[in-house]
């Protein structure tokens, strides 16, 4: 309870689009920045994107810029995650995770509470 919630994951082709969410169960993460990151077999964590409380500024790593569009509706408290353009190295487990205090973005250490993820496979 108070953690995010992850759903959308699928298999897709490559090249392919899908959209994540994430929304929030028993807890409201609305002035909380919220992250994306990653984990495929084998492999750390990585960050994926980023979005302040106010949905104001974003961040992506360099490796989904311009393919990835991170988005937040506070109103539903609920983020979103739209990939497209996807290649066979976007596979992994993605994971939602809330910030509370502040610090990088792109640190997985700076995150609060995290989601239990939500599998993505792109295949050729």
């Amino acid at each position: 309870q108070g953690q995010p919630v992850e759903s959308g994951g699928g298999l897709v082709q490559a090249g392919g689009s899908l959209r994540l969410s994430c929304a929030a169960s028993g807890r409201t993460f609305n002035n909380y920045a919220m992250g994306w990151f990653r984990q495929a077999p084998g492999k750390e964590r990585e960050f994926v994107a980023a979005i302040s409380w106010s949905g104001g500024r974003t961040y992506y790593a360099d490796s989904v810029k311009g393919r990835f569009t991170i988005s937040r509706d506070n109103a539903k408290n609920t983020v979103y995650l739209q990939m497209n353009s996807l290649k066979l190295e976007d596979t992994a487990l993605y994971y939602c995770s809330a910030q509370r205090y502040g610090g990088s973005y792109s640190r997985v250490e700076n995150y609060d509470y995290w989601g239990q993820g939500t599998q993505v496979t792109v295949s050729s």
